[in-house]
């Protein structure tokens, strides 16, 4: 199996002190799993998926902004479902190295005020409503400035994103050794495959196991069964269709795997607490 976690070097130019991006690309065109020696400070403007980082894969809607440390493997894997009417999901992104963010701060004694004694994360951290909204106008703002605006506005955001506590956990990093690959292996694979039946022979097989083995090793690894982790996936990724899209309930039991719309719904409602009829209800009625 190909397990490779693809080093990538952003692209620099002489008169750039960091790399920004307002992108707008086709789902299937967007980066395998990779890593480089970067800060990235990443905010989705259209689509949903989930989320590699270090050693966790997440879900992620529209809006989220996530901070990636240097050297953690990492990829955005976007429904294609959540495309718009071109194909296209978008997001804006800003990479920039530690080493610039310590010139700075030697530069600028007011950047090197506000940042004493701030602890530089080691951990992928996803921003609160309050923090993300911040990032996000200020990420969008930059679309329409020059290269010296594009700069003031990261020396504001510096401080911010290195500041807040407004952040939940999204990944902690890895050390790439055997069990690392072969469950990122196993993620891909289910992502890919989760509409229709996957087998344990199935999935042993993709990790070169055999049943038995790969049983007690996703167990002792995750935690919790291979069956468990396949349908929470399954049901996070219909909660997203039920929040995104107008298909019926029947037809997102069908899309996320599920060939038994009752027990689609049984399983559903004991998981999340509520009924898909009643979470959709409910999401929209926050909107």
């Amino acid at each position: 199996m190909d397990d490779a976690v693809i080093p990538y070097e952003l692209p620099e130019a002489e008169d750039h002190s960091f790399f920004f991006i307002a992108q707008r690309i086709k789902t299937e065109l967007e980066a395998k799993l990779h890593r480089h020696d970067a800060w990235e400070l990443y905010c989705v403007t259209h689509g949903y998926g989930n989320r590699i980082a270090g050693d966790t894969m997440q879900p992620f809607m529209a809006n989220d902004v996530v901070l990636i440390p240097p050297s953690m493997s990492h990829r955005w894997i976007y429904a294609p479902e959540s495309a718009d009417t071109d194909g296209c999901v978008s997001y804006l992104m800003v990479a920039f190295t530690h080493g610039w963010v310590q010139r700075c701060v030697g530069m600028f004694p007011e950047l090197g005020n506000r940042l004493s004694g701030a602890a530089f994360p080691t951990d992928a951290l996803k921003f609160g409503t309050k923090s993300a909204a911040v990032v996000r106008k200020a990420l969008s703002e930059m679309k329409g400035q020059d290269e010296l605006g594009r700069l003031c506005a990261m020396l504001r955001l510096l401080p911010f994103i290195f500041t807040t506590s407004d952040h939940t956990f999204a990944g902690k990093p890895v050390h790439i050794d055997r069990d690392v690959r072969r469950m990122q292996h196993v993620c891909e694979y289910v992502m890919a495959h989760y509409a229709r039946q996957i087998t344990l022979d199935d999935i042993a097989s993709e990790t070169g196991m055999n049943r038995s083995a790969f049983c007690v090793w996703f167990k002792r690894y995750k935690g919790m069964s291979f069956s468990r982790f396949l349908t929470r996936y399954r049901l996070h990724t219909a909660c997203g269709l039920l929040r995104h899209s107008q298909k019926s309930v029947s037809e997102i039991g069908y899309i996320v795997g599920f060939n038994d719309i009752p027990y689609f719904i049984r399983v559903f409602t004991r998981v999340m607490g509520v009924s898909p009829g009643k979470y959709r209800k409910r999401v929209h009625d926050c909107q």
